[in-house]
């Protein structure tokens, strides 16, 4: 693990929700996950990101006490998932990867089993996310679509307002809509104080939630990021596009500002700008004219990209 890797590990040392430390649980043939360490902040999201295989699930489940690890370990507040499985889950909202419903006949059945398992009473919170998310809960649940079973497990896991939630690639089967419906629900979570660990594929869904995002690769975290440096860089790209040749030739020539790229076609520059310095950036643009000048995003996809390169490396649309 690399000493960056590591010095963001430190910084997450804070109130800490969920601690692990040197897991290992190795099926073999290079499965599995190894040496894994990383915290939690209590009240913040924290997102896991890998291909398919890539070892979230088998992280997610040792979380929930479902599996005993083979070496290191696990605390949920503290406490020892496997040993203490029963304490814990008390406080936790869990949404699986794969879904597997009890044998009762409607989605509203099965709400009201997981309300009585739990002993929750008011089922207002239930009520609210059935309308966000546009759920007919009295559908026969053998007979719902995969993305009407997502949405139901949905309520499952926020109703009871748990302090803690894990949510293993939570967005699948949503269409777009349920999407930015669903992270509407995950951002009031967050505001509620609750801590959330989410296992997705999607950048642009964690670079939307996140506060932390973890990469796995072949069953190891091969980076952590903070989101707040990702969003928070002292510097900022520009594309910058000419009418005129000449100006595209000549701007930011005496190197005022670091040019990446100058494209005498497309009579566009790419500029790196400090964010101290971008008021002289605007005064030298006037120079010019102009016929495009827009911010170029730093995206947690683009940090992915610019550091481990390549989709084999990577986890862009896959699971």
């Amino acid at each position: 693990m690399s000493k960056e890797v590591m010095e963001r590990l430190q910084s997450l040392d804070k109130d800490v929700a969920i601690e692990i430390n040197h897991l290992t649980k190795d099926y073999g043939h290079g499965r599995g996950i190894f040496d894994i360490s990383f915290k939690i902040p209590k009240g913040s999201v924290f997102g896991y990101c890998g291909t398919n295989g890539s070892g979230k699930t088998t992280t997610l489940r040792h979380i929930m006490g479902f599996l005993k690890p083979d070496s290191g370990e696990v605390k949920v507040n503290g406490l020892d998932p496997w040993k203490n499985g029963d304490i814990i889950k008390k406080s936790i909202g869990y949404l699986p990867g794969e879904i597997a419903f009890p044998p009762v006949d409607t989605g509203s059945d099965f709400l009201k089993s997981q309300a009585d398992l739990i002993n929750l009473k008011d089922m207002s919170k239930a009520e609210k996310i059935i309308n966000a998310m546009q759920l007919d809960p009295t559908a026969n649940l053998r007979r719902m679509s995969k993305g009407m079973k997502q949405k139901t497990a949905i309520v499952a896991t926020f109703m009871h307002s748990p302090d803690i939630i894990i949510l293993d690639e939570p967005t699948t089967g949503l269409d777009p809509l349920m999407r930015e419906s669903f992270i509407e629900i995950l951002e009031e979570e967050k505001a509620r104080g609750a801590t959330i660990l989410m296992s997705n594929h999607m950048f642009d869904e964690l670079d939307e939630t996140c506060d932390y995002v973890a990469f796995i690769k072949d069953g190891r975290i091969i980076d952590i990021v903070d989101l707040e440096e990702i969003h928070n860089r002292p510097y900022r790209d520009f594309i910058v596009g000419f009418y005129k040749k000449e100006d595209c030739e000549k701007a930011f020539a005496n190197g005022s500002h670091k040019v990446h790229n100058r494209n005498l076609n497309t009579l566009k520059i790419v500029v790196r700008v400090e964010r101290a310095n971008a008021k002289e950036f605007l005064e030298e643009i006037k120079n010019y004219e102009i016929k495009q000048c827009s911010e170029v995003k730093y995206t947690l996809e683009r940090y992915f990209f610019d550091n481990f390169g390549g989709k084999d490396n990577g986890s862009r649309n896959k699971r």
